[in-house]
């Protein structure tokens, strides 16, 4: 890649909740539960176990494996859309109910399986797009 250039890389996922949202990313490759491992009133990441600890998810694309924990996270999602502190889109290896029943009641798009490693690929601070109209995400490196 020569100076100005950028590097564009589309890949396919399942949609669970529909929606476009592009932002920077943000990712985790941990488990996360949006009861206790996140505050709703600032988007903080308060899991001191978490490898994005003291991070904010808010207004980002999040990217994690997996979600864990109570079906209250479904409620945290929504409680973070009202307080303006939510990601801007979801994308995970594989959804869990909790996870997909939050993003689809708070209108976030989310996208899961996709169709390679997105964890080797997308480093927090790139660029991505997510179509969860059409099924895809591209990531943007600057």
């Amino acid at each position: 890649m020569g100076f100005g250039t950028k590097a564009k890389i589309k890949i396919k996922g399942r949609i669970i909740s529909k929606g476009y949202a592009e932002g920077e990313a943000i990712v985790s490759k941990k488990k996360i539960s949006f009861l206790g491992d996140v505050d709703p009133k600032t988007g903080v990441v308060i899991d001191k176990n978490s490898d994005i600890y003291g991070e904010s998810i808010s207004g980002k694309v999040f990217i994690f494996p997996f979600g864990k924990g109570s079906t209250v996270g479904t409620y945290i999602l929504l409680q973070m859309v009202k307080n303006g502190v939510n990601p801007k889109a979801i994308v995970n290896k594989k959804t869990d109910v909790v996870v997909a029943s939050g993003a689809i009641i708070a209108e976030i798009p989310l996208i899961d399986e996709p169709e390679r490693d997105i964890f080797e690929i997308i480093k927090t601070g790139d660029f991505v797009k997510v179509n969860a109209y059409e099924g895809w995400i591209e990531i943007e490196r600057r």
